[in-house]
């Protein structure tokens, strides 16, 4: 231990609000003594009690987060609320942010943006980041993508990644301003600069796309691979799509089966359904349709209509399972409603056929018509053969 922290807590012991304080952060920190977050708690709660806002907004943050105490959103919110009416920033934030949650406090949006408001005034970017938000959601307030774009740019001014980000998102998108890939691309790029996952993750979708930038599959997987690193699901699946087709990276099953295995881990439909598709093909693993159609089902069952339409065609083939046009039907049937183009077609050629469906030339029509409309070749050669 340190004479410094000696001092501290000889002063800490005799009741001196602001050493208790101090001697919780080192506890907190492990300055000058063996990190100890029950410790921390104990002395932030001795300074808090005495009305320091920067010891309750401490120990607001311990049992928010179960630190050194049982996670308590409640006593969270109680301590947060008393360091906020004395003004403490970080305090207003934060029981913003559990308000707009409900956690610990009935949810409240208007009670939110009160703490969030209280809370931008002083300068808190995240705070503004956070308003926001409310305004582009319509939560607690009529949505109004202007009023958001006013306070994303406010904290984006100071270089808060989350506003960076939701910035990109409403260039993306054509929200509140002309729709703008490159100034989407922009934004993302310098909220993924500061390692923001979400942007890495958009970014790497730009280059892989060729919007806002020109199209570089190097580049994607670039930026895929550093959200896919810091767990974020649909990269980990974008990336696995990358290694399994060869773009950006050399064609790699194995690499793709890794990072789809991660992402299904984390219950990405699509990741799913992409396993089903390796087993299913024999790509990098031994071919196995029981195995396909047990990742089919897995993401099927999350509404995911590529592997809905992939269940009805093993069931149309007889893959895994005995072949049952019906079955099929109904499988396609929900991929088709989803406007998933292959179902609808698929669809159109049984009631064509009267497979498994009363046979319906009317209703192949309707389905033809549908993915042709989506640019569906076979659908559309189906429909000029079903006029001559």
């Amino acid at each position: 231990m340190s004479q410094d922290f000696e001092a501290v807590q000889r002063a800490a012991e005799q009741g001196d609000a602001k050493a208790q304080y101090k001697l919780g952060l080192m506890y907190d920190k492990g300055r000058g003594v063996t990190q100890n977050y029950a410790e921390a708690a104990k002395w932030f709660r001795k300074a808090a009690e005495q009305g320091d806002a920067a010891a309750q907004h401490n120990l607001a943050w311990m049992y928010e987060k179960g630190l050194g105490v049982a996670q308590n959103y409640a006593e969270a919110a109680k301590w947060y609320q008393k360091a906020a009416e004395q003004g403490h920033c970080d305090a207003q934030y934060n029981l913003g942010n559990l308000y707009a949650n409900g956690q610990g406090v009935s949810q409240n949006y208007a009670e939110a943006m009160d703490w969030y408001t209280q809370a931008a005034e002083q300068g808190d970017a995240a705070a503004k980041t956070s308003i926001g938000v409310l305004y582009a959601e319509g939560q607690g307030v009529a949505q109004d993508y202007a009023e958001a774009m006013k306070w994303y740019a406010q904290a984006a001014e100071q270089e808060d990644a989350d506003a960076q980000f939701n910035l990109g998102v409403m260039y993306e998108h054509g929200q509140s301003v002309a729709k703008d890939d490159v100034e989407a691309v922009k934004w993302y790029e310098l909220a993924a600069e500061q390692g923001h996952v979400k942007a890495l993750f958009n970014l790497g979708g730009m280059y892989d796309e060729g919007r806002g930038v020109a199209q570089d599959f190097v580049e994607a997987v670039k930026w895929y691979t550093q959200a896919a690193e810091q767990g974020d699901a649909d990269a980990q699946t974008s990336l696995g799509v990358m290694y399994s087709e060869g773009l950006g990276a050399t064609q790699n099953f194995a690499e793709a089966m890794n990072w789809y295995t991660q992402a299904a881990e984390q219950g990405n439909a699509t990741a799913k359904n992409n396993i089903g598709v390796m087993y299913a093909e024999g790509q990098g693993v031994a071919q196995n349709y029981a195995e396909a159609m047990k990742w089919y089902t897995q993401a099927a069952e999350q509404g995911d209509a590529t592997a809905q339409s992939n269940i009805g065609f093993m069931y149309a083939k007889g893959q895994s399972v005995a072949q049952n046009h019906a079955e099929a039907a109904k499988w396609y049937q929900k991929a088709a409603e989803q406007g998933y183009s292959d179902a609808q077609y698929n669809l159109g050629v049984l009631y064509a056929n009267g497979q498994g469906v009363a046979q319906n030339n009317a209703e192949a029509v309707a389905w033809y018509t549908k993915a042709a409309e989506q640019g569906h070749t076979d659908a559309l050669e189906a429909l000029i053969s079903m006029k001559k």
